[in-house]
Parts: C-alpha cells; sequence; structure tokens
C-alpha cells in the first residue's frame, strides 16, 4: 500500500478499535500518543485501569499479529510507563496492554495483557 493509503487504513482501524472500546465502556484518554520511547496507538481510560493498545490491520488476524514484534511490543511498554509517571495513580496505577488485530473486513480480535518478553 501507498503511504496515504496506509495512514487511512490505519486510521479506519483505529477507529473500528475505538468504537469497540467505548461500547465496553472504555474513554479515549489520547490517540497516537508519542513519547521518547515510541508511540502508543490508542489509551483508554476504564472504571479501574488504562488500557494501552496497539492496532495492528492486515488481511487476516495472524498476518496482523505477526507484525508485533517483541522490540515493539517493549517500546510500548516503555512509553505506557513514561504516560503512567505523568498521570493520577502513577506507575502504580492499575493497567494493561492490549493488541487490537483488525482484518480485512473490519472484524477485530483483541488479545489483552499481552506481556513483553
Amino acid at each position: 500500500m501507498g503511504g496515504s493509503v496506509s495512514y487511512h487504513s490505519g486510521q479506519a482501524a483505529e477507529d473500528v478499535v475505538a468504537r469497540d472500546y467505548e461500547r465496553r465502556g472504555y474513554a479515549v484518554e489520547a490517540r497516537r500518543w508519542r513519547s521518547k520511547a515510541g508511540e502508543i496507538d490508542i489509551i483508554f481510560r476504564g472504571a479501574t485501569e488504562t488500557v494501552f493498545v496497539e492496532v495492528k490491520k492486515a488481511r487476516d488476524f495472524d498476518t496482523a499479529a505477526a507484525r508485533l514484534s517483541q522490540r515493539q511490543l517493549g517500546r510500548i511498554y516503555h512509553a505506557a510507563e513514561i504516560w503512567l509517571g505523568t498521570h493520577d495513580g502513577g506507575t502504580d496505577a492499575d493497567a494493561r496492554v492490549d493488541v487490537a488485530l483488525v482484518n480485512g473486513t473490519g472484524a477485530i480480535s483483541v488479545l489483552e495483557n499481552v506481556m513483553a518478553a
């Protein structure tokens, strides 16, 4: 895909994921939040926790999942620590990292509480 097409496709996937989390009672705190450690696609606030979500889109869920490296996941965790260190509750706040996979038809599969190796 070209740059513009990839950008818009990624934006559409993030929109679908945001609506899914909002239906489940989460509020969007930030989108495409950047820190010195890297970018987090979407940050949600739930009743008791903060959820950091990486969105991966591909024609199928397996291909989307394969696009997430351990190195990238480590950067997401580091960025999440930076976010938590500057917000209410600090690094002791309840939080998790999810990976939201979006396939070519717009269906979503969420992997909750993904751990970095």
